[in-house]
């Protein structure tokens, strides 16, 4: 997995991480810890470029269910945990009244929107296939 990230404003500051390769048990800790960098160093509002990411294991939802809950500042949960994890995750859809209004993900591909689709992601993180209409969703 490779990771870059870009600095853009408008209509807001948002950070655009490109995460280029799979999403999976090899590689969702360091692009935990790479959004938790991003948010101590004050990223509030984070676009998640997936265009490049070919696959999303059940890690990789935890990776976003993480990172969605550090730009709430909330303390995710325990990855390491596996069950426990995948249960926070499963609450969360379920309770769902919404999108997360600061982590969105661009152009996904057919096989990441699948499994988004499937575990019920899409209706909690709002996927967009425009970058500067997902720029332009962050709202003050």
């Amino acid at each position: 997995m490779n990771m870059t990230t870009e600095q853009v404003h408008s209509p807001v500051p948002v950070t655009v991480m490109k995460l280029t390769g799979d999403l999976d048990a090899s590689s969702y800790l360091d692009v935990i810890a790479a959004a938790k960098q991003l948010v101590q160093t004050g990223t509030r509002d984070l676009l998640l470029d997936v265009s490049e990411m070919k696959f999303m294991s059940s890690s990789g939802l935890v990776a976003l269910h993480s990172i969605a809950m550090l730009l709430r500042g909330e303390a995710p949960s325990n990855p390491e945990e596996g069950w426990s994890a995948m249960h926070a995750i499963s609450r969360e859809v379920e309770k769902a009244a919404g999108f997360e209004t600061h982590l969105k993900l661009l152009n996904p591909q057919p096989r990441v929107a699948k499994t988004l689709d499937v575990t019920g992601f899409a209706r909690i993180i709002q996927v967009f296939t425009d970058r500067e209409a997902a720029l332009a969703s962050f709202t003050v």
